[in-house]
């Protein structure tokens, strides 16, 4: 895991600075906190003159998808007039209003014909997912909790704030299978007395998934050892199908294990999402943990000292966007732009050399391995930078929670690749990159 801190400015000849206190300083009293992923690399780009939004800059980087009016997709909720409510705290678990509307969501989707169907008791919301997975986190009781590399950046700080209480136990993926997840591992860990999994799924960054039969698999063993699933479902609507044509495409729907769910309030299943991802509101914070009853209200309880809640206004702004129509409208749109914006950076990837164990079939992102040229991410990651492009070295993805294992890591040499900006300029960056790597030659 890339550890760098952006260096604070100081100018040593500065004769008016005060000389050093004696004893030990104040930022002694903080743990180091490195940026994770994404923010380091934004970071490290507006040294350089970086702006969200500048068109000449492309943020193959991005773990946002593009937030502006989509071919196909209801119009971009804008306005939102306030109500004297709004201005109070609310309860700690979210509105009864949306947690109703996203517990119908889930019913509508995912548990047509189901004997049991979720209610709003079953539905936990928190100001963004991170926050989400954060609480649980907070609410695990001691014992082993399983992870993967590669995997989402944040999961490492998320290990290194429980380290007295969780015992991280790494189940790794092979490049050789794609870096899909191993069943089988997990069978013999929960068979061991593995208490929890934590895993991204579809997976950042590699666009693994989990579904059909391999989900329900996955359900089956957690069910049947009672190991507590933590399961990170942020990208559960960016789901890609190669047609009979062998050509990819948008998939016909969502994966989420809720479908695979048998008893809602006895399967050990914890789903996370929000509308980040899936319906392209990064910016309002709202994301959600839907489970047995007993478990969410423990997890809403943390909210009590770890944050005080979600806002009012993104909530009642949620309300809109799970519309069923406006939510099956705005999803359906997702798959078939970000399906034509996969093609292309697949293309292009292929054509640098770049070397994809597997093919996105979800997220928006492309994990490879870079050409020989270029033996250390870093050094493509700060020319690309020089030509305005932003990528993610893949170390960062390599979650190693108290530095545990020693050594490099093996994804020295790996990137992140992300296809969420607008297609006009990924085309751009993905040229750009392209132009690097030919005089690289």
């Amino acid at each position: 895991m890339a550890t760098d801190t952006p260096a604070e400015d100081r100018n040593p000849s500065d004769s008016s600075a005060a000389p050093p206190a004696a004893g030990p300083q104040p930022a002694g009293r903080l743990r180091d906190v490195p940026y994770m992923g994404v923010i380091w690399v934004v970071d490290e780009a507006v040294k350089l003159g970086f702006e969200n939004g500048h068109p000449d800059w492309c943020n193959l980087g991005q773990g946002q998808p593009e937030v502006g009016e989509l071919p196909g997709a209801p119009p971009r909720i804008s306005t939102l007039a306030l109500r004297p409510e709004d201005h109070a705290y609310g309860p700690l678990g979210g509105t009864l209003e949306l947690r109703t509307a996203i517990a119908e969501h889930y019913n509508r989707l995912y548990r047509r014909g189901a004997a049991t169907q979720y209610g709003p008791r079953n539905v936990a919301v928190a100001q963004g997912g991170r926050l989400a997975l954060s609480r649980a986190m907070a609410a695990l009781a001691a014992g082993s909790v399983g992870y993967q590399v590669p995997d989402y950046t944040a999961y490492q700080d998320m290990f290194e704030l429980h380290l007295s209480r969780l015992v991280p136990r790494l189940l790794p993926t092979r490049e050789a299978d794609g870096h899909r997840f191993d069943l089988a591992l997990f069978e013999r860990e929960a068979r061991a007395g593995l208490s929890a999994l934590l895993l991204s799924n579809p997976c950042n960054p590699t666009g693994q998934v989990l579904r059909g039969e391999e989900l329900q698999r996955l359900l089956s063993i957690g069910r049947r050892h009672g190991t507590l699933l933590l399961l990170d479902e942020f990208y559960s609507h960016f789901i890609f199908d190669r047609g009979d044509d062998g050509r990819w495409g948008p998939g016909a729907g969502p994966v989420s294990a809720a479908a695979h769910v048998g008893d809602i309030e006895q399967d050990p299943v914890l789903i996370f999402d929000g509308l980040t991802k899936n319906h392209r509101y990064p910016g309002w914070r709202v994301g959600w943990v839907v489970g047995p009853e007993a478990l969410v209200e423990t997890i809403a309880r943390v909210a009590s000292s770890l944050d005080g809640g979600p806002s009012r206004l993104a909530q009642r702004a949620a309300l809109e966007a799970l519309q069923p129509e406006t939510a099956d409208r705005e999803t359906a749109a997702v798959r078939a732009a970000f399906a034509i914006k996969r093609n292309l950076m697949v293309a292009a990837l292929r054509r640098m050399g770049v070397h994809l164990p597997v093919e996105p079939q979800s997220t928006f992102y492309a994990w490879g391995r870079l050409p020989a040229q270029f033996p250390e991410a870093l050094e493509f990651f700060r020319r690309a930078l020089a030509r305005r492009v932003l990528t993610v070295p893949g170390a960062f993805f390599d979650v190693n929670p108290g530095a545990l294992r020693p050594g490099p890591s093996p994804f020295g040499n790996w990137m992140r690749f992300s296809f969420g900006p607008p297609e006009a300029n990924l085309r751009l960056g993905l040229s750009r990159l392209e132009a690097m790597v030919a005089e690289s030659r």
